[in-house]
């Protein structure tokens, strides 16, 4: 419990990746990718029930195995390619409120971003809770060093290159000098009901930013995040120590 208001976490598990088949499955330091944000949401303080939106009852019961509920599957509308995460996330919250069963806040974690820890959790929701009068909600962003577009080239049909936001190569900042910029990385999503239901987004004027650390960014897409990730379960313990 929130300041009294209810958190639902929904893990959105849809089957049919084309880029990795199976990939919300696929084993990741011993478990099913989509158990990560399980777990994610089951050690949170603050989260009352943890949701998987899928159209696999495979998926679905794997969930419930990791200590999510699977209420119902996801219909075929909101399966495919094209489906929005707004309405995943509406046709989620619509189901739940007919059964009387109504949030305050909903939080999206995607297997995807499996690095995102409990304590990461807490404190995107302890910050949206206590900035109110001014935000509806929080997402996760990271810094962006070696991809900040201060260091952007553009490239001709020669192949030469030339700075993309710099007059020459002379007059690129140094790093330490550059305004620090940051990403949008999937790692969590968190608004109020209300304003997910009014605005259909969580990126509006009123999003407050949680900043994770690079090492938590990685997101998986393709068998070499897999590997990368795995890297980084191995030595996540050295890479906290070094926030």
């Amino acid at each position: 419990m929130l300041d009294r208001s209810k958190v639902l976490a929904l893990i959105p598990a849809r089957q049919g990746s084309k880029g990795l088949p199976g990939k919300n499955i696929r084993p990741l330091g011993g478990r099913p990718l989509l158990a990560w944000p399980i777990a994610a949401a089951r050690g949170s303080r603050h989260v009352d029930r943890i949701i998987i939106s899928t159209d696999s009852p495979e998926f679905a019961a794997i969930a419930v195995e990791a200590g999510a509920e699977a209420p119902f599957l996801r219909p075929a509308a909101l399966a495919g390619d094209t489906a929005s995460s707004v309405d995943v996330i509406l046709h989620a919250l619509d189901h739940l409120e007919a059964t009387g069963d109504r949030y305050d806040y909903v939080l999206l974690l995607e297997p995807t971003s499996p690095l995102t820890e409990s304590a990461d959790v807490d404190s995107a929701l302890e910050m949206l809770a206590a900035s109110r009068e001014t935000a509806d909600a929080i997402v996760g962003v990271s810094p962006l060093v070696s991809a900040h577009p201060a260091f952007a080239v553009a490239r001709a049909p020669s192949g030469l290159i030339r700075p993309h936001a710099a007059p020459d190569f002379g007059a690129l900042p140094r790093r330490q000098d550059i305004e620090p910029l940051y990403a949008l990385d999937g790692s969590l999503y968190v608004s109020a009901v209300a304003s997910v239901r009014a605005r259909r987004t969580f990126y509006h004027e009123r999003t407050l930013s949680y900043v994770t650390p690079r090492w938590k960014s990685f997101e998986v897409d393709d068998l070499l995040d897999f590997i990368c990730i795995e890297a980084v379960l191995a030595n996540r313990e050295l890479l906290a120590a070094h926030d």
